[in-house]
């Protein structure tokens, strides 16, 4: 199941997705929306939280998102992946390589810096996980 999140603004969506994606999250959800906002803006910023538990992609999603990134890999101004499993760094730097745009993998516990990045209010410098200071 994918969500809008409120962040939702301007040129950036902000999305979460829960469980799995399925072809109808891209075709009545996903889709519509960046048409909606590359119509009004040049490109367009994603930032996408994969929550725990999600499970991974069915079929049909990963051929709508095939069919997608084929058309709109020069569309984007930035992409923060947030959350899921370590696969999801190695897809992020396979994908830059294929976009004009950047991509970057964050963990879950990222997802504030996720956001200033997205917005152009995080540091440029390689992203590295802090030790939070309460953190055992």
């Amino acid at each position: 199941m994918l969500y809008v999140l409120p962040e939702t603004t301007g040129d950036i969506i902000v999305l979460q997705a829960n469980e799995s994606l399925t072809q109808d999250d891209y075709t009545q959800t996903f889709i519509p929306l960046f048409e909606h906002v590359k119509n009004t803006h040049p490109t367009v910023r994603l930032l996408i939280t994969f929550a725990p538990g999600f499970e991974g992609f069915e079929a049909g999603a990963l051929w709508e998102d095939l069919k997608f990134g084929s058309t709109h890999a020069n569309d984007f101004y930035r992409i923060a992946i947030v959350g899921g499993s370590e696969w999801m760094e190695w897809i992020s730097n396979v994908a830059e390589c294929f976009m004009d745009g950047e991509i970057r993998h964050y963990k879950i516990t990222q997802l504030l810096e996720a956001l200033r990045w997205i917005n152009d209010e995080g540091e440029d410098d390689e992203h590295e996980e802090k030790d939070h200071p309460f953190a055992g």
